[in-house]
């Protein structure tokens, strides 16, 4: 009788099936920030480096953000950025609450 060898999975579509919401701890997550970074991202004066990222969203999302962006005469991906900047800031400001 042979034993059956189970082939590894790849990661990728691992979580596309079954998402990652059950393995996320809810535990506060501690981090660090030189107090002169906090401020200028605060104050929104970081110096502009943009760096690309590559992330996955869904089609209508994609549409939804271009008609908002259509609507504030700004381009879609500038309107994610300011997003994420908002973001950020509330959440470095809760942080220290």
């Amino acid at each position: 009788m042979r034993a059956r060898v189970r082939k590894l999975e790849d990661p990728a579509e691992y979580y596309d099936r079954h998402g990652v919401l059950g393995e996320v701890d809810e535990r506060p997550v501690e981090f660090a920030l030189s107090e002169e970074l906090r401020q200028q991202i605060l104050r929104g004066k970081r110096t502009r480096r943009l760096q690309n990222v590559s992330i996955k969203l869904d089609p209508a999302q994609i549409q939804a953000l271009r008609k908002i962006a259509t609507m504030k005469s700004i381009p879609y991906q500038t309107l994610i950025r300011q997003w994420l900047a908002e973001g950020i800031s509330k959440a470095l400001r809760l942080h220290r609450a």
